[in-house]
C-alpha cells in the first residue's frame, strides 16, 4: 500500500509537466538560416535558461511543409515554462540574436502550442 502511496505522489507530482510545440514558417528559402541560428546560438541560449529542448525536427518531402522549423520544450509546469522564457527574452545576447534575425526576417510567424502528456503517454 506505501508503494502505491508513493507512486500516487510521483504521478501528481509530474501532472504539471508540459510540452510546448514551436513551428517557425520561414521566408521562402531561409530554411538553412533558422538551423543555422538554431544550431549555433539559440540552442545553447535555451540550455542556459532550463528551457529542455526534446527535438528539432524539419519536415521531409512534404512539399507544404516547405520553409518550416519544429522544435518541442518540456517544462515543469506552465508556471516555469514561463519563468524561463522570460528570463532568456530578457538576456541581451537574446534581444541581439531578435533584432539580428528581424533584420535578416527569417520568420514569417511562430506558432506555439502548450500540451499535457495523456494518461496513456510513454512520455509523460
Amino acid at each position: 500500500m506505501t508503494a502505491r502511496l508513493a507512486h500516487m505522489d510521483d504521478v501528481r507530482a509530474d501532472s504539471n509537466r508540459v510540452f510546448e510545440l514551436r513551428i517557425y514558417h520561414t521566408v521562402p528559402g531561409k530554411l538553412p538560416a533558422l538551423e543555422s541560428r538554431f544550431r549555433e546560438i539559440y540552442s545553447k541560449l535555451l540550455a542556459k535558461y532550463d528551457l529542455q529542448v526534446v527535438g528539432y525536427w524539419v519536415p521531409e518531402a512534404e512539399a507544404d511543409w516547405d520553409n518550416t522549423f519544429v522544435y518541442l520544450v518540456a517544462h515543469s509546469s506552465r508556471v516555469e515554462a514561463k519563468k524561463n522564457w522570460d528570463a532568456m527574452l530578457a538576456d541581451p545576447e537574446v534581444q541581439e540574436a531578435i533584432k539580428s534575425e528581424e533584420a535578416n526576417k527569417l520568420v514569417e510567424r511562430i506558432d506555439r502550442i502548450y500540451m499535457r502528456s495523456t494518461d496513456f503517454s510513454p512520455m509523460k
